[in-house]
């Protein structure tokens, strides 16, 4: 029984990708390949920031690592 509560539970994780980024449909009834798409989001100029906030954390994790050994 227990197994099968794993088995759900990894299941319900798995599947719910599924229906999180699922979109909704067109109620205007038009939707077809004839829609043109939304425009494209801009890149935010933060992501230097975090590409450097991530940088640092791997060497704080890796030095920490390494104190501990």
């Amino acid at each position: 029984m227990r197994k099968f509560y794993k088995f759900y539970l990894l299941s319900l994780i798995l599947l719910s990708d599924f229906v999180t980024f699922a979109q909704p449909g067109d109620d205007d009834g038009g939707g077809g390949l004839e829609d043109g798409d939304p425009a494209p989001a801009p890149i935010n100029s933060k992501l230097i920031l975090l590409a450097i906030m991530g940088i640092l954390f791997v060497l704080y994790t890796v030095n920490k690592s390494k104190k501990q050994a």
